[in-house]
């Protein structure tokens, strides 16, 4: 009798003790904020931390910083793309390496709310970006932090804002994936209907064009070219997609201007559906490309 009880109890005592080490390994999303000097305000941000984070304190991860579109926010992509469950299963197939994966808030409903990661009048947030949320995020997890290690993607208004920074700052990111991308709008779609104060959407406008991804590879000198061959670049659009034309424009500019990309038509439209099913790929290209 009493050494079945101490088999009971020993086979309780590693039941909880397996459940508490798979409890410790599960990857983790966690959302949290940063206070803006530059925007005035506080700006939230949700994380992915791989599984082995808890359990192995001393290693370092790349990172993929995934932009959302507009009107949109930081949990998108977790709540309507399912990162977390694509990116463990991605890992456990070996298709994709243990990272860190943020996703930033530049978004809201655009009638009342601040949108974009361009800087504008009263919404510099692309030096809030570089300036105060990458430091803040690579010095508060343990990122690894160079470029060969770090990688920035997105959707629509995200899509075009990743390939602009991959652009505009080609010396911190060595892949950029941009699915259904804003790469551009024409410059007569921009007529303000009060001069003296545009709409948030008019100033978002605004900064599009002037930050037009299509125009940026066109005017780039040959030294900006050479710094572009430096990224990895994988453009993915749905067949279906509004936008499908900006992003062949974008594909014609990079193969005049010989910069490798790889390209990609897929049955599809702009929602979620794509973007979700866009993942399966992005996520193991940017894992190809860091460089341990």
């Amino acid at each position: 009798m009493k050494q079945s009880l101490l088999i009971s109890i020993y086979l309780l005592v590693t039941y909880a003790t397996s459940i508490a080490q798979q409890q410790a390994e599960q990857s983790q999303v966690k959302t949290d904020t940063i206070h803006s000097e530059i925007l005035k305000a506080d700006r939230a941000y949700t994380i992915y931390l791989p599984r082995s984070y808890d359990t192995q304190s001393q290693k370092k991860y790349p990172i993929l910083y995934l932009l959302h579109g507009l009107s949109g926010m930081n949990s998108n992509w977790f709540d309507k793309a399912s990162v977390k469950q694509v990116q463990d299963q991605l890992v456990a197939s070996s298709e994709s390496v243990e990272m860190i994966i943020v996703s930033p808030n530049a978004g809201g409903d655009p009638e009342t709310e601040w949108n974009g990661y361009f800087d504008m009048p009263g919404w510099k947030y692309e030096q809030f970006f570089f300036r105060e949320l990458l430091p803040h995020i690579e010095s508060t997890y343990r990122v690894i932090g160079n470029k060969q290690n770090r990688a920035v993607a997105g959707l629509s208004m995200g899509g075009g804002g990743s390939a602009a920074y991959g652009q505009k700052h080609a010396d911190m990111f060595g892949s950029v994936y941009a699915m259904s991308a804003l790469m551009a709008i024409p410059a007569d779609r921009f007529i303000p209907q009060n001069q003296t104060a545009p709409s948030k959407r008019q100033l978002l406008t605004k900064s599009v064009i002037e930050n037009s991804c299509v125009d940026y590879v066109a005017n780039a000198s040959e030294a900006q070219k050479e710094q572009l061959r430096t990224v990895k670049w994988f453009v993915d659009c749905g067949d279906d997609d509004f936008l499908l034309d900006t992003n062949i424009d974008f594909l014609r500019a990079m193969r005049a201007a010989k910069i490798p990309l790889e390209f990609r038509i897929r049955d599809g439209g702009h929602d979620w559906l794509y973007w979700h099913s866009a993942l399966y790929s992005c996520l193991p290209f940017v894992s190809r490309n860091f460089q341990p």
